[in-house]
């Protein structure tokens, strides 16, 4: 029998091409290993996309991120060479990614105007096209969890606010005080966005969302985390998680939780996972937008993304990434921004994690 090769592919906010096992090399016969008897292991996860330039990590900080990163990467992919669903390989990395305060998910979620921290997040099955997503969180320690149930254990697909933290109640998902998500870098963000709008006396919500939106801190961006997946059945999923932007308002979701914008998974194409300004991928319906392009064009997978990053997003004016794996394993990253938290297994074995452009 032939080994399965797995690949495991990781990302965080930037702009790179997509990697192949034919790009990477070492494989004779491309057209029998993407056969869809035998399909690879596939494994994507990303942790945001945004103004990331060498020189603005700290090596310490840098560090940091390389080793969360990894954690996540080999916990997702071991999860798969054992047999476990592409599903609990989503769950499982995104979830160590929630419980880190380096990415603006779970732990390390941004501040909202008032000070408070709200989570939104969504999970996709290729197979069955069932979704679960909730938005407004305040007490799910785990949102990609709450998000899993709600695919799983309700006939419905969002829930949001009390309504989706009573259910979380009631299928015994961990619940925290709201003081577990606050972060001092978070919060110390907030107090610099609030009083440089308030030093330029900014009259309309447009002009202070765009102020934010233009600073130079890449925490205040993006931070996202997400991951993607095939697993050894040939089923594909998705999954995002996500404290949203600095100093939004008014109960505003992005598109994390918003299947088809920032989540998306088909068996028929491939599983996606985005990053960035929110309304833009919502606008666009980024993700399901990608596999419309294979579908109806049979466009391969990176030149598909990078069509709708690159092209699509990027000419509305709306900036992000991202990652994605495909229903034959091969998987693809693209992004707009400076750079994005990245990582995945090449065909040696090796984990690779990236960061800049």
């Amino acid at each position: 029998m032939k080994r399965f090769i797995a690949l495991f592919f990781i990302t965080v906010i930037a702009f790179s091409p997509t990697l192949t096992l034919a790009q990477k090399g070492g494989f004779a016969d491309m057209k029998q290993l993407q056969g869809p008897q035998n399909p690879r292991l596939g494994f994507v996860i990303h942790g945001g996309a945004g103004v990331i330039t060498r020189g603005s990590l700290s090596p310490e900080r840098e560090k940091e991120y390389r080793v969360k990163l990894e954690e996540a990467l080999f916990a997702g992919y071991k999860a798969l060479q054992s047999g476990k669903s592409g599903l609990d390989a989503v769950e499982i990395a995104i979830r160590i990614l929630e419980d880190s305060p380096l990415f603006n998910a779970g732990k390390g979620a941004v501040f909202t105007n008032e000070g408070k921290n709200e989570l939104d997040a969504s999970i996709m099955n290729g197979k069955t096209l069932a979704a679960g997503a909730v938005a407004g969180l305040r007490q799910v320690k785990n949102p990609i969890t709450l998000a899993r149930a709600v695919m799983e254990k309700s006939a419905h697909v969002m829930m949001v606010g009390g309504g989706a933290e009573k259910f979380a109640k009631e299928q015994k998902i961990e619940l925290v005080d709201e003081k577990y998500f606050w972060t001092q870098p978070r919060w110390d963000s907030l107090q610099k966005i609030l009083k440089e709008e308030k030093a330029k006396e900014v009259q309309s919500l447009k002009s202070k969302v765009q102020s934010v939106l233009t600073k130079d801190l890449p925490a205040n961006r993006f931070g996202t985390v997400g991951a993607v997946a095939l697993d050894k059945n040939g089923d594909l999923a998705a999954g995002t998680s996500t404290g949203g932007m600095t100093n939004k308002r008014y109960g505003r979701v992005g598109d994390a939780p918003i299947i088809g914008a920032g989540t998306y998974a088909n068996n028929n194409t491939c599983a996606i996972s985005a990053t960035g300004w929110g309304e833009y991928f919502i606008r666009l319906g980024v993700a399901r937008d990608i596999s419309a392009v294979m579908e109806y064009r049979g466009m391969p997978i990176q030149q598909a993304a990078d069509f709708v990053i690159k092209d699509k997003l990027q000419k509305l004016g709306g900036d992000g990434g991202i990652i994605a794996v495909d229903k034959f394993g091969n998987i693809a990253i693209s992004f707009n921004s400076e750079g994005m938290y990245r990582a995945y297994i090449n065909a040696e074995g090796k984990a690779v994690v990236e960061i800049y452009k």
